[in-house]
């Protein structure tokens, strides 16, 4: 597994990646760009991968997508990749004010449609027909040619996963991810969609589907009772969310969660992390001291994402100085996980 990180800014990017971490991911919320971000990283980077993980998939059309990677190509080529998130229900219509019903449907266009420009040779009309997308663009300037950038699909539950097997190249995992749900939920769902699509779309024919995901870390030999907190809360916040109750079922976890939703409603964040057990907490984080971590990974090593790991801080209740420190030291941890180039 590769270790990699969400772009820790320009400082501690440049450090990071000197000690061997070999990719760089991007997310977006109200106040920040995935493709903005990614072009800080490939400015500030000369080896590491660079992409969204995620990009919200329908704030912007196909085209969109495929120019901002066709501009970010032309400063990193080959070290690209493609993260796209159909995004929660309310945030699609209420926030970016799009359609935001079948959203398995919809972003699976999106990765066709997406795939149409950037594998669009010189010459050729660039054409895509489907329910939501019909393109038929015919660009009269030497400005394309085919980019082979992988498109990962964010997949919690099963159909999503199914999809991401059969029209994308691969997945972008969780941070709530276990061991279990990586091995009996979510890869044997990519695997199905893998074996039911013939990927004849552009996909990586003939290959694995491509495994990145999040990893809740938390690292600080000074104050590791701090860092287990923030680990629990950001445990907790995410299974705020009704979204992941299949996740919660699957592990038997209905009790806890109910007290960590109690305390959400009460405005109590101690308490959304008292409700935050031991077993969920070994399940899904990596934190405490370096040497508790690197315990973590290694009772974890066939339970990570196989291609990319993202070694995330909690960013729920820290603050921007604390979530760098957590990035330097998730440092610490580089030679504890093989990568495989």
């Amino acid at each position: 597994m590769r270790f990699g990180m969400p772009w820790p800014g320009r400082d501690v990017g440049r450090e990071a990646e000197q000690a061997g971490v070999g990719a760089f991911c991007a997310g977006e919320f109200a106040d920040h760009d995935a493709y903005l971000t990614v072009a800080d990283v490939v400015a500030n980077t000369e080896h590491a991968l660079a992409g969204p993980a995620i990009a919200y998939a329908f704030a912007r059309t196909p085209y969109a997508h495929a120019t901002a990677l066709r501009q970010l190509h032309a400063q990193a080529p080959g070290r690209l990749f493609l993260g796209l998130g159909s995004a929660a229900f309310r945030i699609n219509r209420d926030w970016l004010g799009v359609p935001a019903e079948r959203p398995v449907a919809r972003i699976a266009e999106t990765v066709g449609a997406v795939r149409a420009w950037l594998h669009a040779e010189n010459g050729d009309r660039v054409r895509y027909s489907g329910e939501f997308y019909a393109l038929d663009a015919d660009v009269r300037a030497p400005v394309l040619g085919r980019l082979d950038i992988p498109v990962l699909l964010a997949a919690f539950n099963t159909r999503m996963a199914a999809t991401a097997g059969r029209v994308a190249d691969g997945v972008v995992g969780h941070g709530l991810f276990t061991g279990s749900w990586w091995n009996e939920v979510v890869r044997p769902s990519v695997a199905a969609g893998a074996a039911d699509g013939d990927r004849a779309d552009g996909g990586r024919a003939g290959t694995r589907p491509l495994e990145h995901g999040w990893i809740i870390t938390a690292v600080d030999d000074a104050a590791p009772e701090r860092a287990v907190a923030d680990a629990r809360r950001m445990i907790a916040f995410y299974l705020t969310v009704r979204t992941y109750d299949p996740f919660v079922a699957h592990h038997g976890w209905e009790e806890p969660v109910a007290r960590v939703r109690a305390a959400f409603r009460a405005g109590d964040t101690a308490g959304m992390a008292r409700a935050v057990t031991d077993e969920m907490l070994t399940g899904i984080a990596v934190c405490g001291t370096t040497a508790d971590a690197k315990d973590a990974l290694a009772r974890r090593a066939g339970s990570l994402p196989r291609d990319v790991g993202y070694f995330a801080p909690p960013s729920f209740m820290v603050g921007r100085g604390r979530r760098a420190a957590y990035a330097r030291a998730a440092l610490a941890l580089v030679g504890a996980v093989p990568d495989p180039a």
